[in-house]
């Protein structure tokens, strides 16, 4: 199992087909890498974030923008003042990949500079 900052460290790949969905054991294992994310009922790996401004909330989607630009995996982003929910799904699997949690690990380690 790899560690926050392992999973950090890789890039996402271009993924399509149900062979690259993730089964609930290896979705487990890649979960508790993930402080304080979650699986949510409709199968998507989420975490809300708090922030002190809007000016703050602002910063962190952007920034969360420019990453998922970088890594070609974009996340849906729900937005209001102070707060950021971070989804994630890899549609062209059907579900969750690596590349999910890969940039989840990739906001955590955002987070912690």
């Amino acid at each position: 199992m790899p560690t926050l900052d392992e999973l950090a460290c890789e890039h996402c790949r271009p993924l399509r087909g149900r062979e690259h969905l993730l089964d609930s054991a290896q979705t487990g294992r890649l979960l508790s890498c993930l402080p304080d994310w979650q699986l949510s009922e409709g199968g998507l790996l989420q975490k809300e974030f708090r922030f002190a401004s809007y000016a703050a909330t602002l910063l962190f989607v952007n920034t969360v923008a420019a990453l998922a630009e970088r890594e070609n995996h974009h996340p849906d982003l729900e937005v209001g003042y102070g707060r950021v929910k971070v989804s994630y799904s890899t549609h062209d699997v059907g579900g969750l990949s690596r590349n999910d949690f890969t940039c989840a690990a990739k906001i955590e380690a955002l987070i912690r500079i």
